[in-house]
């Protein structure tokens, strides 16, 4: 059985959390709202995701 470190943990809640704001990026461009809504709501995931990729990346700096 693998075993399951603190640091795997936040790796996957972390990719998996930028995979969930990127979904809802793709979800806002089809809401029915005004594309000034649409793009706002898009702009916002994408940017959180990217946060979320650039700490996931200098946690896996940090780790090897």
């Amino acid at each position: 059985m693998a075993s399951l470190r603190l640091s795997n943990l936040i790796t996957r809640n972390l990719s998996s959390r930028a995979a969930a704001h990127r979904a809802m990026a793709k979800a806002a461009l089809f809401a029915d709202s005004s594309t000034r809504t649409r793009l706002n709501r898009y702009n916002h995931h994408i940017a959180k995701a990217q946060q979320l990729e650039t700490r996931l990346a200098e946690r896996q700096e940090v780790c090897s």
